[in-house]
């Protein structure tokens, strides 16, 4: 659904079709791939050395009993073996009839015996398959929180990585079974479907996320995956990608919270790089949180936490090792937030500061029963 790196296919030769991701690191599917491959190369050298070795003994037969030379022996045998059967090269004595009457069974049986295996393999693929649908289902209806990526090109990879380093669970949607293939073997629960429909995007468990990135090739196939994620969840934060100024207007008519064209972001930060590259750099350490201290957290106020209708002055003198640098509010950022400014139910306070020193925030800004059941209420 977008542009597209090489593949690196999946578990097996059939890898690429969802029926046959498996739940694992991307070490264990290397590892099962490999594996796989080299359980069937090893079921078919036996028949293949078996060929071989009656090809040999045929042709030296032949010349030993009827005196042939090499290419006529040759040629009588690959004609038995293979029950072409178009007929005796020269006369055949007694002993050259019987002689034959033995390739052409051992032929006969080689061709089954193959067959059999090549039928075996084809079963134990789509089983392999069904049972590993099986369990990415299983997988994606106990995932909860998670964000849908739908589009595994370029741009999607390098969002889904990012969520990764965050250890934000991920569901990859494409119609793509290449793509989808490099996406399990990466270890992400994926879908094989139109993001657009209803039914995918339930099966992504869309009631169950924090989010939605659309990352589609085309500016009209992100329209309609965010019109579809809208109409499901009205309260679902979506990001769609746009490669034009006119689709990020129509974009936010159809409900994309942010609408991020690639081009322009990408211009506009080699810009900022060129004169002024320290506050880029800077910023780009706390949203990566590339130095393992500092960490940039998006935290939603729920109703009923201990921080409504508390001022941010106040929330700065408790949280003194916490930088407050921006509310969010009913859209609107206040950049930064006078201190004056009572905080109320659904505000999202972007906060930098030590994970040790962001949890109290977070938790005096969840719910009361999310507290008391050890939970937090953060917007990753």
């Amino acid at each position: 659904m977008d542009d597209r790196a090489a593949p690196d296919l999946g578990d097996d030769p059939t890898a690429g079709r969802v029926g046959d991701f498996m739940i694992g690191t991307p070490e264990e599917h290397r590892r099962r791939r490999w594996h796989y491959r080299w359980l069937i190369v090893g079921r078919l050298t036996g028949p293949l050395v078996a060929f071989l070795v009656t090809l040999v003994v045929g042709t030296a037969g032949y010349m030993l009993i009827e005196g042939w030379s090499l290419n006529d022996a040759f040629y009588m045998v690959a004609m038995t073996v293979t029950t072409v059967g178009f007929g005796e090269v020269r006369p055949l004595s007694t002993v050259g009839r019987l002689f034959t009457v033995g390739l052409i069974f051992t032929g006969v049986m080689l061709v089954w015996y193959t067959m059999s295996l090549l039928v075996a393999t084809i079963v134990e693929s789509s089983v392999r398959q069904r049972w590993g649908r099986r369990r990415m289902d299983q997988r994606i209806r106990r995932t909860a929180g998670h964000v849908i990526v739908c589009g595994y090109g370029r741009v999607g990879r390098q969002a889904v990585e990012e969520l990764r380093r965050n250890e934000q669970e991920i569901v990859v949607i494409d119609t793509d079974p290449t793509a989808l293939g490099e996406a399990a073997a990466d270890g992400f629960a994926v879908i094989e479907g139109d993001a657009a429909e209803d039914e995918t995007l339930h099966e992504a468990g869309i009631d169950r996320a924090v989010g939605l990135i659309s990352t589609v090739a085309t500016d009209a196939g992100n329209v309609f995956v965010t019109l579809s994620a809208r109409a499901l969840r009205p309260d679902l934060a979506i990001v769609a990608r746009a490669e034009d100024e006119d689709a990020v207007r129509k974009l936010r008519r159809a409900g994309a919270n942010q609408v991020v064209s690639p081009y322009a972001m990408g211009g506009r930060q080699m810009a900022q790089l060129a004169v002024r590259p320290s506050a880029v750099d800077f910023v780009e350490t706390l949203l990566r949180g590339a130095d393992g201290e500092l960490l940039l957290e998006d935290i939603r106020v729920a109703d009923g936490a201990a921080v409504v209708e508390r001022t941010v002055g106040e929330l700065r003198r408790t949280h003194a090792d916490i930088m407050l640098l921006a509310v969010q509010r009913d859209g609107r950022s206040l950049l930064p937030p006078p201190a004056d400014l009572r905080l109320r139910p659904g505000d999202v306070l972007a906060a930098v500061g030590r994970e040790r020193d962001l949890t109290p925030l977070e938790r005096a800004c969840a719910s009361p029963a999310k507290v008391a059941g050890g939970g937090e209420e953060v917007e990753h």
